[in-house]
């Protein structure tokens, strides 16, 4: 229930980032929401279909729906202006959000057969495919694919996880090690401005 609840609340965080950005965009109510519907359950919904998990999640599950657009008529009626909020609440909450469905993207390979390996990629695709397919409709670089600190922090939390189940630990106690792992990793990136180093060619 905790981790559901969780999971709850990450999409909510991440359908209020993808709506904050479609308001930047000037987007209409309809964008929106497809904005905020791709960041918040886009990841697990390809992580389902790549898993052969059909229907996927939020099929049989509409509370998914019901947070999205309640995090949208939030955003929409409420946050009029973003940068009024304290700087590390959507940073904080969103890494919050990530270490959360990077567990269940980890958890729900594993249980459907999927190597640790596949399960570490699935757990990484969870908690950053929405972001990557929202910059892509706004046109902008996906996070992942710059300096900062985001995917990596997915992929250590992840192997952690696997690490920990493949040593016989149990499945509680690995998913929120690797949950807490993660989380460290990406408030530690955001409170000491953390990044990796860039592939730059030379002329």
């Amino acid at each position: 229930m905790i981790i559901y609840s969780l999971d709850l609340f990450g999409t909510a965080i991440f359908a209020i980032s993808g709506a904050i950005l479609a308001g930047r965009l000037k987007m209409d109510p309809f964008g929106v929401i497809v904005l905020a519907s791709v960041t918040a359950i886009g990841g697990g919904t390809i992580r389902d279909m790549a898993l052969g998990a059909t229907p996927v999640f939020w099929v049989n599950d509409p509370a998914y729906l019901w947070v999205i657009i309640i995090s949208c008529l939030f955003t929409m009626l409420l946050v009029r202006r973003p940068k009024r909020l304290p700087w590390y609440v959507l940073p904080v909450s969103d890494a919050i959000g990530l270490s959360v469905f990077v567990g269940i993207g980890v958890t729900k390979a594993l249980n459907y057969g999927a190597t640790p390996m596949v399960a570490v990629v699935m757990g990484v695709l969870t908690g950053c495919g929405g972001g990557i397919i929202r910059d892509i409709l706004a046109r902008e670089v996906p996070m992942i694919l710059r300096s900062e600190i985001y995917a990596t922090a997915c992929i250590v939390g992840g192997m952690i996880h696997t690490f920990l189940l493949l040593f016989g630990w149990g499945n509680v106690t690995a998913t929120l090690c690797g949950l807490v792992v993660t989380l460290s990793i990406r408030l530690a990136a955001i409170r000491w401005h953390l990044s990796l180093p860039t592939f730059t060619l030379t002329k």
